[in-house]
C-alpha cells in the first residue's frame, strides 16, 4: 500500500498511508493531514489514489508544490519522489509493506477529535511512552478525558478559535490554529509560535479550561 513520510527539516513527523481516493494536504484544520505552517495554503494539494497508482495535485496554491525540485499543477508519483510543500518534504513510497514501516496514525498529522472519555491505560505500559491528556475542568463537558496519541491532536471551534497540541518525542507542545479568540496557556495568550506544556499547566479556549497532565 502506498505511504508518504513527513519531514520538516531532519525530523520524522508521520508517515501516512494513503488509503483514501483522495488525501488533502494544507494548512486548515479540516485537512486530511494538516501542515502547519504559514507558507503551506489552508487547501494546499491533495494526492490521488486510483488503483494503487498515486499523483499530485496542487490546488491553486499560492507557493505551489515540488516533485523533486520542479514545480507541478498535477503529476503521477513514482516510488522515491520527493514532495515539497512549503518548508515540509514529503517522501513518496509506492509500497508501505516493509516490516520496519510505523504506521501509528493513519489518519494523518491531525485529529480533529472531539472530547471522549479515556480508555483504561495498560498497567504495564513502560515510562519511555508516557503519554499527555486533556481533562475538562471547567465548561460544557467538564470531567472528560483525551488521551494525546497523535502527533497533532487540535480542539476548538472552527470559525471562531482552534488550537492544536503537537507531540515532539516525550513533550507537547500548544499553539494557536485560527481564530480571533487565542487560546490562554495558565493566563497567559498563545500564538502560532508553539508553548511547551508542563504537568499541570491550564489551557483555556473558548469557555473550556483544560488541565494537561503526562503519564
Amino acid at each position: 500500500m502506498p505511504k508518504i513520510t513527513i519531514k520538516l527539516g531532519s525530523d520524522i513527523l508521520q508517515e501516512v498511508q494513503l488509503t483514501k481516493e483522495r488525501t488533502t494536504l494544507g494548512r486548515r484544520p479540516y485537512s486530511d493531514v494538516v501542515m502547519e505552517n504559514m507558507a503551506v495554503s489552508g487547501q494546499h494539494a491533495c494526492l490521488v489514489l486510483e488503483d494503487q497508482h498515486v499523483s499530485i495535485e496542487d490546488l491553486h496554491s499560492t507557493n505551489g508544490t515540488y516533485v523533486n525540485g520542479s514545480a507541478v499543477k498535477k503529476q503521477a508519483l513514482q516510488d522515491g519522489d520527493v514532495i515539497e510543500i512549503g518548508n515540509f518534504t514529503i517522501k513518496f513510497s509506492a509500497n508501505s509493506g516493509d516490516v520496519e514501516d510505523r504506521v501509528e496514525d493513519q489518519e494523518g498529522l491531525s485529529v480533529n477529535a472531539g472530547l471522549v472519555p479515556t480508555p483504561p491505560a495498560s498497567p504495564v505500559e513502560p515510562a519511555a511512552d508516557l503519554i499527555g491528556r486533556i481533562k475538562v475542568i471547567a465548561g460544557p463537558a467538564v470531567g472528560r478525558e483525551l488521551r494525546l496519541t497523535k502527533i497533532v491532536t487540535t480542539f476548538g471551534k472552527p470559525g471562531v478559535a482552534v488550537a492544536a497540541i503537537t507531540r515532539r518525542e516525550q513533550s507537547y507542545f500548544v499553539h494557536l490554529v485560527g481564530g480571533a479568540d487565542a487560546p490562554m496557556l495558565n493566563g497567559s495568550p498563545v500564538g502560532q509560535e508553539p508553548r511547551m506544556l508542563s504537568e499541570g499547566d491550564q489551557i483555556t479556549l473558548s469557555g473550556t479550561v483544560l488541565q494537561f497532565s503526562q503519564c
